[in-house]
């Protein structure tokens, strides 16, 4: 009997949950996804605790940071995040399938645990606002964003990267952004960086106050200060510290520590970009100005964008 009451009471003590999609650093021979799945996919459901539906969804955008946000975030104690993007309320495939099949894919949580999940591609979908509205009219939402110019670079490396894994043929930046030598504004990367557009579907169903932006360019280079904002705007108690991230000079971003632990994005993550003719970036630069003035306007907000 005794026991089995320490064995409970091991399982009520609060603790920080572990930050997903982080492999430790050691020999383990575990991949990024093996790890997330093993952390998040265990049968045992742990007393105290439920699955619930978000009360925080991390929307995007798209290269703009959601990964490092969202594991950033899982420092928290009072903070569990869902293990991959779960496409629910932008793709009908998922969405017919019902909110109890999305609550089944969220992790188990304690009453004072907030539940995030993330999925950048909710940002640019006609379809997530309205559906997350319905869910909860309430919920509070998280995007993080970059200057677009830099987002539609980093969404070309991307796909660069993933097309060359895959033997694919690649063509170089400006023979997809120009297109009989004008800027090819039909090109997704460029659409996905039409803030003002998106956020004006966004608030037609959601209040200002209810959406925190968090600057993704300032999370790079100074994480704690956007994290204590978004503690802030979740009404949670400051728990990420300083201590919490180290400068990893060799990829050229700060990685996480906590639990004993260091870990460090994917090497996915920081990819060098390729060299952008200068022509070109002007004629991004001055397609995305006034988009970026009219989103300003819509948000009571600036940023340090081009």
């Amino acid at each position: 009997m005794a026991v089995y009451l320490v064995a409970v009471l091991l399982l009520l003590t609060p603790c920080q949950p572990v930050p997903l999609d982080f492999p430790p650093l050691s020999n383990s021979s575990l991949t990024f996804e093996e790890l997330s799945n093993t952390t998040e996919q265990y049968s045992t459901q742990p007393p105290g605790t439920i699955r619930r539906t978000p009360q925080t969804i991390i929307v995007g955008v798209r290269k703009g940071g959601t990964r490092a946000l969202l594991e950033m975030l899982d420092i928290h104690p009072n903070i569990v995040v869902a293990a991959t993007e779960v496409h629910f309320f932008d793709w009908d495939e998922n969405y017919v399938k019902g909110i109890e099949w999305y609550r089944s894919l969220m992790p188990f949580s304690f009453e004072n645990q907030i539940t995030i999940e993330k999925t950048p591609g909710y940002f640019t979908s006609p379809l997530a606002p309205e559906r997350i509205h319905s869910m909860n009219s309430s919920i509070k939402l998280l995007l993080i964003l970059r200057d677009p110019t830099e987002r539609v670079i980093s969404d070309y490396t991307q796909v660069y990267y993933n097309r060359l894994e895959n033997h694919k043929p690649v063509q170089p930046f400006e023979g997809i952004v120009i297109k009989n030598g004008a800027l090819n504004t039909k090109y997704k990367a460029i659409q996905r960086s039409l803030y003002d557009i998106h956020m004006e579907r966004w608030l037609k169903h959601f209040s200002l106050n209810q959406i925190h932006i968090v600057d993704g360019n300032t999370l790079i280079k100074t994480p704690l200060a956007e994290l204590q904002k978004v503690e802030r705007f979740l009404n949670l108690p400051p728990r990420i510290v300083s201590s919490n991230f180290y400068f990893n000079q060799t990829k050229g971003f700060y990685c996480i520590r906590s639990d004993g632990r260091e870990r460090c994005l994917h090497e996915s993550k920081g990819r060098p970009h390729p060299v952008v003719n200068e022509t070109v970036l002007e004629q991004l630069y001055s397609y995305f100005r006034e988009h970026n003035q009219r989103f300003y306007t819509m948000v009571n907000q600036t940023f340090d964008w081009h």
